[in-house]
C-alpha cells in the first residue's frame, strides 16, 4: 500500500459507550485524511463492559482502521480524559481489565511513524459519540 499524501496526518475521533457501566457497550469512530475528507466511519457493538473498556476499544478500532487506510501519522481525539492520560503516561493503568487493552494500543502505536493523543470536550466529539449510541440503540 502506498503512503497517502506524503505522510499527511490523519485525524480520528473515537468514543465508547456503555449502558449500565458495566453493560452493553459500543464504539463510534470517524477518520479524516490529511485533506479533511472523511475516509472511515464505524458504529458497532463490542459486547459487555465498562465505559472505560469501551473507550479503549474505540481507540483500538481507530488505530486499526487508520493502519488499514495506510496512515503513518495519526492524531487520535478522545473525550475520555482517563484514557488519554494513560496513553500519554500521565496516569498508570491499574485496572486489570484495562491492561490488555492498553497493551494492544501500545503495540498498535508502534506501527505508526507518529501517534498523538488529544483530549477534547465531549461536545467536540459529538459525531463519534452519536455513532456509539446509535450502535447501542440498533441492538436494544
Amino acid at each position: 500500500m502506498s503512503e497517502p499524501h506524503d505522510g499527511a496526518v490523519y485525524v480520528a475521533y473515537a468514543d465508547g459507550a456503555s449502558r449500565g457501566n458495566p453493560g452493553p457497550s459500543a464504539i463510534g469512530v470517524v477518520i479524516f485524511d490529511g485533506e479533511g475528507r472523511e475516509v472511515h466511519r464505524e458504529s458497532r457493538r463490542v459486547g459487555h463492559g465498562t465505559n472505560n473498556e469501551a473507550e479503549y476499544r474505540a481507540a483500538i478500532a481507530a488505530l486499526e482502521a487508520a493502519l488499514g487506510l495506510g496512515a503513518s501519522r495519526l492524531e487520535l481525539r478522545l473525550d475520555s480524559e482517563l484514557v488519554v492520560r494513560q496513553l500519554t503516561g500521565r496516569y498508570r493503568v491499574r485496572n486489570p481489565r484495562l491492561m490488555p487493552l492498553y497493551g494492544r494500543l501500545v503495540d498498535l502505536r508502534t506501527r505508526f511513524q507518529s501517534v498523538t493523543f488529544r483530549n477534547l470536550p465531549r461536545a467536540g466529539n459529538r459525531l463519534a459519540d452519536t455513532l456509539a449510541n446509535q450502535a447501542l440503540d440498533r441492538s436494544s
